[in-house]
């Protein structure tokens, strides 16, 4: 027995070996072999005592095995709904106001659509961030309180195939929300089910829009002389600044995670110091952070470690917007923006993520788009640094990594096996890499 089996395990479930297992903990092992009882890991390296009559035992032929990709900022529904269209896409982009989900079986087919996709990426985790009543009257009908009721409604019957975090949302949606409302809705309760299926850890909070439609609030102004404002309700800057701050108090003083659509560089600095001054007041609570963030500066960096506030950003996006947000404010201002180097070098806690079906679903894509970003030559800590991004980062950010995440004795068997080791491969070259298994919970829930 190894320092890395428990005490006399039962036979294994499933056992992997043949390959190469990266397991994502802090030391960084590999290991060629891995086995799975009960729905967690009961062993990494030495598997062989723990070959019973009735397990599964797969040879890797030379694949590898990760821990299962957490798509951390994914609007799950809604990329049901839509795929295989998404709005930055070659299959055809849809209005955004165009009605999507109209019935109780549409929410359900739509959800399971996404899970039947995401297990084959090898995604075991995701978050919807943003569900709740600011959108009950929405038009997609996608991201209303309907929908996470039936999440709920699916976590209790055992068919999701992907573990959901879940971000409520009491403003519109890309629009804005008020104080009132906001208030109203944190003294609701949210749908009850197994957290480790279906978790509801905070709220999500629209503060501006994006730089290309002219809507994120920034210090630069646009070709048109505007400067762009806070979504929040109210008659002038400050009004909506106020209001913006006493939400974030107010969520922060309740103990809930707050993840703010921040992009221009005056949100950023505003969110930045709001959330900075509740944590003074009263204390750590969730587990916060900037969502996008296009335009934050270094300044505002320097702050997160220190604070714990992460940052999820799309890299995708970045390439893809990237011209639409010159036209909108010049090359200067993109040389500038999203500045994923920098907060890599400064210690902030980078999620990387899809925001599908904005752009597609593919990690492999995000890391190479990522890499791209990034203009670093090609090499085994880079792509380490991007995977850690996908799958360690994630569930700290779901105040989930004492469970998830990393391939560890005693943590969910969520893992996916690659047709190559992607520390090998040149980040560009990523998205050909096959998925040839998906695990959730130690259950397969795709093989190819």
């Amino acid at each position: 027995m190894t320092e890395d089996a428990v005490p006399t395990p039962p036979p294994a479930d499933l056992v992997l070996t043949g390959g190469t297992v990266l397991t994502f903990d802090a030391r960084d092992r590999e290991a060629d072999a891995l086995a799975v009882a009960g729905g967690r890991v009961v062993a990494v390296g030495d598997v062989a005592d723990l070959v019973g009559p009735d397990t599964r035992v797969v040879d890797l032929r030379g694949r590898t095995v990760m821990p299962g990709v957490n798509d951390s900022h994914l609007h799950g529904a809604w990329l049901g709904a839509l795929w295989p269209r998404t709005l930055f896409g070659s299959e055809g982009a849809v209005e955004h106001a165009e009605p999507l989900i109209t019935d109780a079986e549409g929410r359900r087919k739509a959800i399971l659509h996404t899970g039947d996709l995401l297990s084959r990426l090898g995604v075991t985790s995701y978050t919807e961030p943003g569900l709740g009543p600011g959108e009950d009257a929405g038009p997609t009908g996608c991201f209303g309180s309907a929908v996470l009721d039936e999440y709920a409604a699916l976590a209790a019957e055992g068919e999701l195939r992907a573990r959901v975090t879940v971000l409520r949302l009491f403003g519109e949606l890309d629009g804005p929300s008020s104080l009132r409302a906001f208030e109203s809705g944190l003294a609701t309760a949210p749908p009850t089910a197994d957290p480790r299926w279906l978790n509801v850890t905070g709220v999500k909070i629209f503060a501006d829009g994006i730089p290309p439609m002219r809507s994120a609030w920034t210090h630069h102004c646009y070709a048109d002389g505007t400067s762009g404002h806070l979504l929040v309700e109210g008659e002038h800057d400050p009004d909506r600044e106020a209001n913006l701050r006493a939400m974030i108090t107010l969520a922060h003083r309740a103990g809930h995670q707050i993840g703010v659509h921040a992009t221009g560089d005056r949100t950023t600095e505003v969110v930045v110091d709001a959330l900075a001054a509740a944590i003074a007041a009263h204390g750590p609570a969730g587990r916060h952070y900037l969502i996008h963030g296009d335009l934050v500066p270094p300044h505002v960096l320097d702050r997160l470690p220190a604070l714990g506030i992460g940052l999820n950003t799309q890299p995708g996006i970045a390439v893809t917007t990237a011209p639409w947000l010159a036209a909108a404010l010049g090359e200067d201002v993109v040389r500038t923006a999203w500045p994923l180097r920098d907060a890599f070098e400064r210690g902030v806690r980078v999620c990387l993520s899809s925001d599908a079906p904005v752009l597609d679903p593919d990690w492999r894509r995000g890391v190479a788009a990522a890499a791209q970003w990034l203009d670093l030559p090609a090499s085994r800590v880079l792509m380490r640094r991007l995977l850690r991004a996908y799958t360690v980062l994630p569930a700290h950010q779901d105040g989930a990594e004492s469970w998830k995440g990393t391939l560890e004795v005693g943590k969910a068997a969520d893992l996916c096996v690659l047709e190559t080791n992607p520390l090998d491969v040149d980040p560009a070259d990523l998205p050909h890499v096959g998925v040839a298994m998906t695990v959730v919970d130690g259950r397969v829930v795709f093989e190819a």
